[in-house]
């Protein structure tokens, strides 16, 4: 039986990676949520994980942290979470280490927060780039790898759909235009059951943050 542990929902953009995937393909696990609103290095959260970070992964009391590594870890049980084809499955992988590592100016820029809603403003050349690149990416994932009928990157759901999720979130919150194929991609990710659950829970949540409240006011206020 897993145990994962995972921040507020309506910030922790990490966490939603590994339980939107494990939710996805319907593997038992219990759920706990421990605040990470606000805080940099947390010592209370360092039995929970090596390195006191959430979200982490329990299986009869092992750890296993960061998010990419959780999926590594399940995809080890249930090799149906990367594409079937090896070019897919690289690729797939390749991109989601991307997202795992990348995009710094676009996170700093459009920190998760589900409870907005707002009107936008042009992003700054450095933040520009990084929405370029991931549209990029998935157009290219629709374009050339995605197989059958599926909505999702590679046709059918992966891992590389659970490590995009947050951006789609950013995206949505902070009104980010969006070409055809990218525009769909993230409208069926919004869809998903699970991620409609998320949402809805994160609306919830009474604890707030000031910081990320005040970016509010400089991407115009909610629409």
């Amino acid at each position: 039986m897993f145990d994962l542990y995972i921040g507020n929902k309506n910030y922790s953009s990490w966490s939603l990676r590994p339980w939107l995937l494990m939710k996805h393909f319907a593997i038992p696990f219990t759920e706990h949520m421990v605040s990470v609103a606000g805080r940099d290095y947390n010592a209370a959260l360092k039995p929970l994980a090596g390195n006191a970070r959430v979200p982490c992964l329990h299986e009869d009391g092992f750890q296993v942290w960061e998010s990419i590594a959780i999926a590594e870890t399940l995809a080890e049980r249930y090799s149906q979470m990367w594409p079937a084809d090896a070019r897919a499955r690289a690729r797939a992988r390749s991109i989601s280490a991307e997202m795992h590592a990348g995009f710094a100016k676009l996170r700093t820029a459009m920190p998760m927060n589900l409870k907005f809603r707002l009107k936008g403003k042009p992003a700054t050349p450095e933040v520009q780039r990084d929405i370029d690149r991931v549209v990029e990416i998935w157009t290219e994932a629709r374009s050339q790898f995605a197989t059958g009928n599926g909505p999702w990157l590679f046709g059918e759901f992966s891992v590389a759909d659970a490590m995009f999720a947050p951006v789609v979130c950013r995206f949505n919150v902070y009104n980010v235009p969006l070409p055809p194929v990218a525009a769909a991609y993230r409208d069926a990710l919004l869809a998903h059951p699970a991620m409609l659950e998320w949402h809805a829970a994160a609306l919830t949540e009474t604890e707030a943050h000031a910081h990320y409240d005040q970016l509010a006011d400089d991407y115009g206020g909610p629409r």
